[in-house]
Order: structure tokens, then C-alpha cells, then sequence
């Protein structure tokens, strides 16, 4: 089967690699039919998070069940599923807390462990261990929904994520949210503040058609601004308040001190930004002073799936206008080159 590999910085491949296939009676295959580029496969992609030479990439797909283990029993060939960017065991007791991403048997697509590498998401097919617990069934109807089918993809990161940030900064039914970062976890985390009941969704962003998008998706305001010109400006915006509940969704030190600075005293702020750069921007000092919250990290999404599925069915949560630009197999490094350039939100892929 062919699949993504990278092989050092800026040399992303699509080759031919072992099929995936059964290796335990847990296990499933899943045939991919979306998949997509995340913003963090760029670090690897920059060279910034370190990766092995002929690893595979990818951690964000949905697609078709394709052959089940002897000890699967809730899916079946045929079944049009989602899968969370990390898979787990269900029975940990991470898992049965609720925090999936730090399963005892857990692991990332596209990461090499002690049985070899397993398969990214970024090819015609990927190996999924412990299938009971990791995949969640779709509507065999979304097949013929394009558009559905592209909004369901984002159940498997981005849309979790943004949900995983609101939910850390504590955004509730009028509150008054700032989103810092225009990228499709800030926009996402837009949606989420709006399903939350926010009464203000500021978003932080200097891209005219990613803070259109926030508009279209909630956002009541737009600060195209950094640093202390874009504190100074959410802080007008909220009678010299700030706001009470910040989402994070960069990962630079400067993005956390903007967060930082625009978070009403007594508020939180939900970072999901993976982090990246020289520092962490927290000064704990003017966090303690000001009683700041800080929550949030590896979004569970797979906990968040059941709840947010049912709105992305109805279509009163929608983030497929995120995907931008869309590829075939043979595309996808010429998708990493435009989202790594800006001229891509995110990239779609389709096998």
C-alpha cells in the first residue's frame, strides 16, 4: 500500500509500504477515506520535533473497517468510522477517568515501538490496535455527504481540540472568550466557545480570511494584532478587563504571554498550542497574583467524540470550511509545502 514517510526535514514521500494488516485479535484495519494535515505534523516536518528516517506521519483519519480481530466485537467490515489521534486500551484507569492520551497501552499513528513502526494516518490504510475503545461508527449515509464526511474528519483532532481548550479556560453560557491563534485549533476553538454559550468571542489573528472564517463561525470580534499592541486592544474591547476565559492555541512563548495578558483577573486560560520555541512564557508570579487558571495539554478528543458527534450530524457545528485545500495521496507533500508556506489553512486529503 502506499503511504506519507518522512524522511528528514522538508523531505516528506509517498511510497510503498507494508499493507497494514492484523497483528492482534484486537486489532482492525481501517481503509482510509479522509484524512489530513495537522498543524503539529509541521514541527516534524521543520525539523523542530524529532522524527525517525522512514517514519511514517499522520494521525487524523476516517475511513471504512476493512477486517476485524478474532476479540473485536463492536465493529464490522463495512463500517465508516472515526479514529481519535491516538488509540487506547478503554480500561486503564486513565481511560476510565477520562483521559484516553495517557493510556498505559496507548500510542500515536505513526510512532515506532517495541513491535515496529505503526501506521500513520496518511495512507491508503492503517493497522488500529485495541479497535473496540478507539474507533467510534459514523453513519454509513455520511459516505454520500461530502461535506459531512469532511466536517466528521475533524472529530479526529481539530474539533476536539478547540472543545479541549474551551473546556480548560472554563467558557460558559456568557461569558466573554479571546482566542489566541488563527490556525484551525483556534478556529475550532471558536466553534467551541460559541456551542458553549459565549456572549464574545474575540479572535486574535492577522489572516483577513482565517478571522473571516471566525466570524462566520462565532467570533464578534477581531484583533489583527501581537504582543502588547493586541493585550491593549483585547483589553478595550472588554472595558480594560480582559477576558474570562483565554484559549491557547499556538504554543510559543509569545502566544502565551498575549494569553497571559488578556486574561481577566480570576480567569483561565486552556492551552492546546503544542509547545515550541525557547520558553514557556508563564510567569507564575503574575499568574499567582492575579489567581490565572491554567488547563488543558493532549486534548482527550476521544472522550469529547460522543458528545460533539451528534452536533456535527445535525450540522449545528460545522468546521469543515477549516480544510482549504484539497489533495490525493500523491499530493500530500505538495500540501505539507502549503500549509509549511501559509497558503493552506489545512490540507484534505483524499486517498
Amino acid at each position: 500500500m502506499r503511504a506519507t514517510v518522512i524522511h528528514a526535514p522538508h523531505d516528506i514521500r509517498v511510497e510503498e509500504v507494508p499493507d497494514a494488516r492484523i497483528r492482534k485479535p484486537g486489532d482492525a484495519v481501517v481503509r482510509v477515506v479522509r484524512a489530513c494535515i495537522c498543524g503539529s505534523d509541521l514541527w516534524a516536518y521543520r525539523g523542530v520535533a524529532a522524527r525517525e528516517p522512514d517514519q511514517r506521519i499522520g494521525h487524523e483519519f476516517l475511513g471504512v473497517v476493512e477486517e476485524t480481530g478474532a476479540e473485536v466485537s463492536g465493529f464490522s467490515t463495512g463500517d465508516l468510522v472515526v479514529a481519535p489521534f491516538m488509540w487506547s486500551d478503554g480500561v486503564c484507569a486513565y481511560c476510565v477517568d477520562g483521559l484516553p492520551t495517557s493510556c498505559v497501552h496507548g500510542g500515536f499513528w505513526g510512532s515506532v515501538g517495541s513491535d515496529g513502526p505503526s501506521d500513520g494516518g496518511q495512507g491508503e490504510a492503517v493497522r488500529v490496535p485495541y479497535a473496540d475503545a478507539t474507533l467510534v461508527k459514523l453513519p454509513a449515509e455520511a459516505l454520500s455527504d461530502d461535506r459531512l464526511l469532511t466536517a466528521l474528519l475533524a472529530l479526529s483532532d481539530v474539533l476536539g481540540t478547540g472543545h479541549h481548550a474551551a473546556v480548560g479556560a472554563g467558557v460558559r453560557k456568557g461569558s466573554t472568550v479571546a482566542v489566541v491563534g488563527d490556525g484551525a485549533v483556534g478556529l475550532c476553538g471558536v466553534l467551541a466557545a460559541r456551542r458553549l454559550g459565549a456572549e464574545q468571542i474575540i479572535a486574535l489573528g492577522r489572516h483577513q480570511a482565517r478571522t473571516d472564517l471566525a466570524r462566520a463561525f462565532g467570533a464578534t470580534d477581531v484583533v489583527a494584532a501581537r504582543g502588547a499592541e493586541a493585550v491593549a486592544a483585547v483589553r478595550e474591547l472588554t472595558g480594560g478587563q480582559g477576558a474570562h476565559a483565554v484559549i491557547e492555541a499556538v504554543g510559543t512563548e509569545q502566544s502565551m504571554r498575549t494569553a497571559i495578558g488578556v486574561t481577566r483577573d480570576g480567569g483561565a486560560i486552556g492551552y492546546v498550542g503544542v509547545p515550541h520555541g525557547s520558553g514557556t512564557g508563564v510567569d507564575l508570579e503574575e499568574m499567582f497574583d492575579r489567581n490565572l487558571a491554567l488547563r488543558g495539554g493532549l486534548a482527550p478528543v476521544r472522550t469529547y467524540i460522543p458528545e460533539l458527534l451528534p452536533d456535527v450530524l445535525d450540522g449545528s457545528v460545522d468546521p469543515s470550511p477549516v480544510f482549504d485545500l484539497t489533495v490525493d495521496l500523491a499530493g500530500v507533500p505538495d500540501g505539507y509545502r502549503a500549509m509549511d508556506g501559509r497558503t493552506a489553512l489545512k490540507v484534505l486529503i483524499k486517498p
